[in-house]
């Protein structure tokens, strides 16, 4: 299939996990009856972003309330379902930022565990330290769907940008990346990044927040975006709770990647690209 309807739900999280699953669940329904045939949540959609709460609302596959959730949704509507982020608890005790991503039949088909871990300080601003917490992942993910192969990242990914050329020396056209941008780092570089990542590697690049809470102690930046393989934005939403529609066409991809051969031209004798992992 050459064209596919994505919707990216943008919700406001609160500190009640059941609503938060809730309000996620109908957010979904609401998509797919928008005309959405894969569907897009955003990063930590079961709880606050802060580290304090992540070890209390950490889930373990495949038992997790939010996981079933996901599951069942997916399942009932006939849907691809990219389940935002949450905090995922393994055998050992790590709690891990991870996005479980489910076919049309409910079947997780990739699980991404975010590989760069938050930590920053910037003076005047954001002051972050995930890895007093969360355990990161060493996983590039890209899952095999019928529109082809679609990459999965988390947020602070999107700074390192080998990661998305490997996703898309390896075929991928489209790449989701659930995030949770802040007031300092989402006013100066949100548009900017994934636009470039889009231009970089000639990809669709999906972005899906959480809407802001002024009152929550992370007050995420919103603004969901889609942007398209010539760099452009294809759609976005503001800072409030929403729900965005948009068309992929693969067939663009295809067409820019002709008229513009980046990939083609990468000098691997001078750089090297590890396309084994």
């Amino acid at each position: 299939m050459d064209r596919f309807k994505i919707g990216l739900c943008q919700l406001l999280v609160s500190e009640d996990k059941k609503q938060n699953i809730k309000k996620a669940k109908e957010m979904i329904n609401r998509a797919v009856d928008m005309g959405a045939e894969l569907v897009v949540l955003p990063e930590m959609f079961n709880c606050p972003y802060n580290n304090s709460y992540f070890p209390k609302y950490a889930e373990k596959y495949p038992d997790g309330e939010t996981i079933k959730m996901l599951s069942e949704v997916s399942k009932k509507r006939g849907i691809y379902l990219i389940g935002g982020s949450i905090p995922e608890k393994d055998d050992k005790g790590n709690i891990y930022n991870t996005s479980f991503v489910f076919d049309k039949k409910g079947n997780i088909i990739g699980k991404h565990r975010k590989i760069h871990l938050f930590d920053v300080d910037v003076e005047g601003g954001i002051s972050f330290r995930e890895s007093d917490v969360l355990s990161r992942g060493d996983s590039l993910t890209i899952v095999d769907t019928e529109y082809g192969k679609i990459g999965v990242a988390i947020c602070y990914d999107i700074r390192f940008p080998e990661l998305f050329r490997l996703m898309a020396l390896k075929g991928v056209k489209v790449i989701i990346v659930p995030a949770a941008f802040n007031m300092t780092t989402g006013p100066a570089h949100w548009e900017l990044l994934f636009r470039m990542r889009a231009l970089d590697n000639q990809v669709y690049m999906i972005a899906v927040a959480p809407a802001r809470n002024e009152s929550a102690s992370y007050v995420s930046y919103g603004n969901s975006i889609v942007t398209d393989p010539w760099g452009g934005i294809v759609g976005k939403l503001d800072e409030k709770e929403g729900i965005l529609i948009k068309e992929i066409d693969l067939k663009r991809v295809e067409k820019i990647r002709k008229q513009l051969p980046i990939l083609k031209h990468l000098r691997k004798d001078l750089y090297q690209i590890n396309l084994q992992k």
